[in-house]
């Protein structure tokens, strides 16, 4: 049996450097599936970097207490974990993706609600 996949430190976009990079460069994309967008771009893969590093935003203007953040954040997270490999395979070698998803609506929504449209924009970024 194999092991359950991870969700890794390194796979978490810190650097304001390709934050800056995925946001304010003409050269991202954008796909939607409400309530979640992604920008993702694809860069030169850097050593000792995952293959995908991701972004979670879920604006304060949307919800004002943390712990609804946090909880909307956390449903991503574990979406995106079970199903990275989408992405992870079709990647080339020397490939990295930046990808960052932003929360678009005001309200909370079933864990299998997200995680069917975290699982239709990875096919979507797949392509």
């Amino acid at each position: 049996m194999a092991a359950a996949p991870t969700f890794r430190k390194r796979e978490r976009m810190v650097s304001n450097l390709l934050i800056e990079a995925l946001f304010e460069n003409g050269s991202s994309q954008s796909v939607s599936a409400f309530p979640l967008r992604a920008v993702y771009q694809t860069i030169e893969r850097r050593e000792g970097h995952a293959p995908v590093q991701i972004l979670i935003s879920v604006p304060k203007k949307r919800f004002k207490h943390a712990v609804d953040r946090n909880r909307v954040k956390r449903q991503i997270r574990e979406a995106y974990r079970q199903h990275k490999q989408l992405l992870w395979e079709c990647l080339a070698d020397n490939q990295e993706m930046l990808l960052g998803f932003i929360w678009l609506s005001d309200r909370h929504y079933p864990t299998s609600d997200v995680e069917s449209r975290v699982v239709k924009i990875l096919e979507k970024v797949k392509k």
